[in-house]
């Protein structure tokens, strides 16, 4: 029997949160989940009107902001960084979904593509994360949750940009983790399955992809971004104080076979 004295290490009460590509998907359902747990959020993504209208919802589960911006400008992050810890004056951790899969053949991926995929998927979640490093080393805390993918570890087709620059998160989170963890900030990713988002509604969209992706699981179907709501905690809180540097498949099963 759990004594009422006991403390939730899944508490975020008066911690604030910083998602990125937080305007739908991932994302925004994240951001619900970490809300919904106490913590304050800043949504984080292009679209304004979408942005707006996530942070409305959020905003009847507990305090939610919102800064539209353009991740790709690298040379802006800085000040956006500055923008989000002036808010509540303090960011204790930041959840990385922002992603871009272009899903081309590879004999049809430009340079431009490749730039701006590897940009967006896995030098951004580095370099805005460094960007909040220095005030939670100061707090001895803090926490980063990248997102990986079933194409970190799984070659998919038309998927040669986005796996590598996912297959990257996964070593990414392991040398943030070698770099901050010492200052208490940890360093973990989560690799969904497929997940009902805008980036997969090819998928879900086409009865045959859908079912065939249901069939690849141990677990026989895809998933629910419910399912998502642990894990992030799990990693947003006290609950994971000494677990860093790795990645946690969210697929059902689907790299088990």
């Amino acid at each position: 029997m759990t004594s009422s004295s006991t403390p939730n290490r899944f508490e975020l009460a008066a911690k604030t949160f910083v998602i990125t590509g937080a305007s739908s998907g991932l994302g925004r359902a994240m951001a619900g989940f970490l809300c919904d747990a106490g913590a304050d959020v800043v949504l984080i993504a292009r679209r304004k009107n979408e942005l707006a209208a996530a942070s409305e919802a959020i905003n009847q589960i507990g305090k939610c902001s919102y800064i539209s911006a353009d991740l790709n400008q690298r040379e802006k992050l800085e000040d956006l960084a500055k923008q989000c810890i002036d808010i509540n004056g303090r960011v204790d951790g930041i959840v990385n979904a922002a992603g871009l899969n272009p899903r081309l053949p590879a004999e049809e991926v430009s340079l431009e593509t490749w730039d701006s995929t590897l940009n967006l998927n896995l030098a951004v979640p580095f370099f805005f994360s460094r960007c909040f490093v220095k005030q939670m080393a100061e707090r001895g805390e803090g926490r980063i949750i990248n997102i990986a993918s079933l194409q970190s570890a799984r070659a998919f087709p038309n998927g040669l940009p986005y796996g590598a620059s996912k297959a990257g998160v996964c070593q990414l989170t392991r040398a943030m983790s070698e770099a901050w963890s010492k200052y208490g900030i940890t360093c973990n990713a989560i690799a969904p399955g497929f997940f009902p988002t805008e980036l997969t509604a090819a998928v879900f969209d086409n009865p045959e992809t859908r079912d065939w992706a249901a069939n690849q699981t141990t677990i026989g179907r895809n998933g629910e971004l419910e399912d998502l709501a642990g894990p992030t905690l799990f990693f947003a809180s006290k609950a994971s104080a000494y677990v860093t540097g790795q990645t946690l498949y969210v697929d059902g099963g689907f790299t088990a076979r």
